[in-house]
C-alpha cells in the first residue's frame, strides 16, 4: 500500500531566479524531517552560469555578462536560461533506500526514456555523468546530499539559446557540443516536456504516484 510518504509532491515553479530558489532547496532540506513528503520542483532560469563546489573558473572561458554563481552541488560549470527545463529533485534517500549513484541513474534514466517516446536515442557517457545524443549533450546532472537527502537535480535543453554554451567549457569538457530538443525535431514546450518528465520519474521511483500542488 502506497503511503503520503511515497508520493512526489510536484510543484511548477515557472520562471524563478536561480539564487532564491537554491536557497529554498537549502532550506527545505535543512527542515525536512521524516514526515516531510519527496518533492520534484520544475522551472526555468532566466540565464546565468553556475559553477559546482570543485568547479574550476578556467572552464569559464570568456565574459559574455551572463552573471556566475559559485554553488554547492557537484559538477563543474554549466548554464541555465529560458527554454531549458529545469527538475530539482528533492528526495529522502535513506527513506527510498537509495544510493547518490543510483539516484543518477534513475535520472539519467528518465531523460533516455523521455527522449525515447519521442524517437531520439539517448546514452550515457562513461565518466561523465549526463545524456547525449550522438555525442552532444542534451541534460546536465548535479546533486547535493545532507542528511541522507538530495536537492539540485538535472536540465534538459528543450528550446532555448545555446550560444551561452560557447563561452563555457560544459560540464568541464572541452569543445563539447550540446544539442536541444527543438533541434531534434520536437516541438514541445517546456510546460509539456516537464509533465511527461514527471510521468516518467513517478515510473522510476515507483510504487510512488506524484500529485500536483501550488508552489
Amino acid at each position: 500500500m502506497t503511503s503520503a510518504l511515497d508520493t512526489l509532491a510536484v510543484r511548477r515553479l515557472g520562471l524563478v531566479e536561480y539564487e532564491p530558489t537554491w536557497r529554498a532547496m537549502q532550506v527545505f532540506t535543512a527542515s525536512r524531517d521524516g514526515s516531510t513528503s519527496d518533492e520534484l520542483w520544475l522551472l526555468e532560469h532566466p540565464p546565468v552560469f553556475t559553477l559546482g563546489q570543485a568547479g574550476k573558473p578556467e572552464h569559464l572561458l570568456r565574459d559574455i555578462g551572463v552573471p556566475v554563481l559559485k554553488i554547492d552541488r557537484g559538477g563543474q560549470v554549466t548554464y541555465h536560461g529560458p527554454g531549458q527545463l529545469v527538475a530539482y529533485l528533492l528526495i529522502d534517500l535513506a527513506r527510498r533506500r537509495l544510493k547518490v549513484r543510483e539516484l543518477v541513474t534513475i535520472m539519467e534514466q528518465a531523460v533516455i526514456n523521455l527522449l525515447g517516446d519521442y524517437g531520439i536515442a539517448g546514452q550515457r557517457r562513461a565518466g561523465a555523468p549526463g545524456v547525449y545524443v550522438e555525442g552532444e549533450k542534451i541534460a546536465a546532472l548535479g546533486l547535493r546530499v545532507k542528511k541522507g537527502c538530495s536537492y539540485h537535480g538535472l536540465s534538459l535543453n528543450v528550446d532555448m539559446d545555446l550560444t551561452p554554451f560557447t563561452a563555457i567549457n560544459p560540464c568541464g569538457y572541452s569543445e563539447l557540443e550540446v544539442t536541444q530538443l527543438a533541434d531534434l525535431g520536437i516541438a514541445e514546450g517546456v510546460d509539456a516536456v516537464g509533465k511527461r518528465l514527471t510521468a516518467v520519474l513517478d515510473k522510476l521511483l515507483a510504487p510512488r504516484h506524484a500529485k500536483e500542488t501550488r508552489a
